[in-house]
This record gives C-alpha cells, sequence and structure tokens, in this order.
C-alpha cells in the first residue's frame, strides 16, 4: 500500500484526536475500468472534509453526503459502530451517474474509526520500516494488527478485511550535484524519503532542498547503517569510484529493490570487473546493478536524465517488466 494511505491514516488520527467523528472507506472489489485499485482508502469527517480516494472522485461526493447524513440522522454507520458494504455501478445506469469508467463497478467497505489507538500502533510500525498488515472484522468491528511480507496483497472474504500497509519507499543519493538535485526534487514529488550522501562539502553545502535530509559520513558506511529493506532504492552519481563504488559494494550486498550507478557502458563494464576483482562481489550481485542507470529516453539535459532514472526506479518498484532495453542516462565515459 503506498505512502499516500499512510497519510490517510495520520489525518484521521488527527481528525480523531480533535474530537471529530471519522469515517473509514476502503475499496474491496472493482470490475471494469475502476479508477482505484483494491485497498485504496477514504476517509470523510463529520463535516465532510475528506483524505484520499476511493474513486478518483467519482463517487466521493455521495459517500460524502451520505456520511454526512448519517452523522445529522444518527441512523447510520456510526449508529450501530459496525462496518458495512456499499456497492457503485452495479447497473450501467448508475455506473453512468456517477462517472465510473467502461461500466466499472466499485464495492466499499465503510467503518466507523471508534477507537485510534491501532492508527498510532501502524503508523509507529511503517515508521521503523516495518510491513503491517491490519485485519478488520466486519461482524464484531474488531482490528487486529500483524506482521505482513513484501508481495502481500489485500484479501477479503466478505467476512474479513486485511489490508498492507508499507513503510514509505525511500531513495538514498549518493552525490549532491547538480543532477542528484533534480532527482532528489522528482522522488519528493512522487512522496519518496529521499536522503542525499555526500562528503565533498563543496557539493553538499549547495544542497537545500525542503524535505530532503542530508546524512553526513562515507557513503559506504551510510549504506551499511541505513541497513536498505525492500523499500529502498540506492543510486549514485557522484562519478568519482571512491566514493561510488564503495557504496555500491554494500548496496548490492543489501535488500534494497533497486541499485543503480551513474555512467556509460563502457565505465560500467569496467565497474563490474573492478568490484568483482577487488570486492568479492558475486555474478547475481553485480547483476543487480542497473547500469547505465535511466531508461531509454534520449535523456541529455540533468532534468531530462533525472526523469529517466525516476522512471526506471518507479518502473522497478511497481515490478513492471521493461519492454526496451535501458541505455545510459549520461553519455559521459
Amino acid at each position: 500500500m503506498e505512502s499516500l494511505d499512510l497519510r490517510v491514516l495520520a489525518d484521521a488520527l488527527a481528525w480523531k484526536r480533535a474530537g471529530h467523528a471519522v469515517t473509514l472507506v476502503t475499496v474491496v472489489e472493482t470490475w471494469g475500468s475502476a479508477p482505484r485499485p483494491p485497498g485504496a482508502l477514504l476517509a470523510v469527517r463529520d463535516d465532510g472534509v475528506v483524505s484520499g480516494s476511493v474513486s478518483g472522485g467519482c463517487v466521493e461526493d455521495d459517500l460524502i453526503a451520505r456520511t454526512k447524513a448519517s452523522f445529522h440522522s444518527g441512523d447510520g454507520v456510526h449508529d450501530t459502530g459496525l462496518p458495512s458494504m456499499i456497492a457503485y455501478g452495479v447497473s450501467k445506469e448508475e455506473a453512468a451517474r456517477f462517472g465510473l469508467p467502461c461500466g466499472g463497478t466499485l464495492r466499499l467497505v465503510q467503518e466507523p474509526l471508534l477507537e485510534a489507538a491501532w492508527i498510532e500502533t501502524l503508523l509507529a510500525r511503517t515508521a521503523e520500516h516495518r510491513l503491517v498488515a491490519r485485519t478488520l472484522n466486519l461482524a464484531t468491528g474488531a482490528v487486529l494488527l500483524s506482521d505482513a511480507v513484501r508481495g502481500q496483497g489485500m484479501a477479503f472474504d466478505g467476512q474479513t478485511l486485511t489490508t498492507v500497509f508499507g513503510p514509505k519507499w525511500r531513495l538514498l543519493l549518493i552525490g549532491a550535484g547538480q543532477l542528484s538535485q533534480a532527482v532528489a526534487h522528482m522522488a519528493s514529488a512522487l512522496d519518496f524519503e529521499v536522503l542525499v550522501c555526500d562528503p565533498r562539502e563543496e557539493y553538499a553545502a549547495t544542497l537545500g532542498i525542503a524535505g530532503v535530509q542530508r546524512v553526513s559520513g562515507m557513503p559506504d558506511d551510510v549504506v551499511r547503517e541505513l541497513l536498505p529493506d525492500a523499500h529502498t532504492a540506492i543510486v549514485a552519481l557522484t562519478h568519482d569510484p571512491k566514493l561510488d563504488d564503495m557504496a555500491l559494494l554494500e548496496a548490492l550486498k543489501s535488500a534494497a529493490f533497486y541499485v543503480g550507478a551513474l555512467g556509460s557502458r563502457r565505465n560500467q563494464a569496467t565497474r563490474k570487473q573492478r568490484l568483482a576483482e577487488h570486492f568479492d562481489l558475486s555474478a547475481e550481485e553485480l547483476a543487480r546493478l542497473h547500469g547505465p542507470v535511466g531508461l531509454s529516453i534520449g535523456a541529455k539535459t540533468p532534468a531530462e536524465i533525472a526523469v529517466s532514472i525516476v522512471a526506471e526506479i518507479v518502473q522497478v518498484k511497481n515490478r513492471v517488466t521493461p519492454t526496451v532495453a535501458s541505455t545510459p542516462g549520461c553519455a559521459v565515459a
């Protein structure tokens, strides 16, 4: 589950603490071209303020109206305190009414947020870069949190709903130059937690991007201390083997889902040979290195190269099989 849903829960927690009544709505099934996938989350406050989305805007207005009416009339989901099911787009006419494309249909679970302690626990665990499964019993409204594993998805059997909340995706950049700053801007816009390591003060001093954290120390030490997990990407962009290679050595032995390095094909071949000969990296570990880094889009400028790098990271994150081979994001030999 994306960090957008963690923000929804954080908003719901803040509203609950402020004394508002809150309803959570989760997509559990879709047919046709439904705009939002199963597991997508929406929080509706008693005054109609919302966080998140379950349909990209198609049915939110109706959900807001339903929720506000139930708060005022006392005959809605908050009256029983139990979750309930809602369906949209059962007929072509209703699908057209709510703007669901191609006859799409949504089934939703709405639940009153009666107590929020589980949200505090879930947010604390994901902040520790742990995967958390949340199971809701529709008959009782009880919530159970447990550890989840990467690849585990949403499950719904009509009686229990299990959704998985992952830690925020994070990106560690080795180097703080112009290209790194462009990558940092784009990754931040995609809601990555961005960390930048560059021991060269003349470069690091230029880093001043809101929300981007500078990490002090040598790159290999930083990678090791970061304990990269399956929600971590690492990209070496200094073009200095003394800095890049040591960081890559640690990164390729870690659980990071993406490891990339700037440089031409010739440079990458030389780098892999160097890493294999001097640092005892296996062929399998070396094969994990994305180099030349980035998708093949004919990128020339730092901004265009940053687009190619971030796009490839997202492609790997989303487990999309490449349709074209990657080529250098940088023509420098």
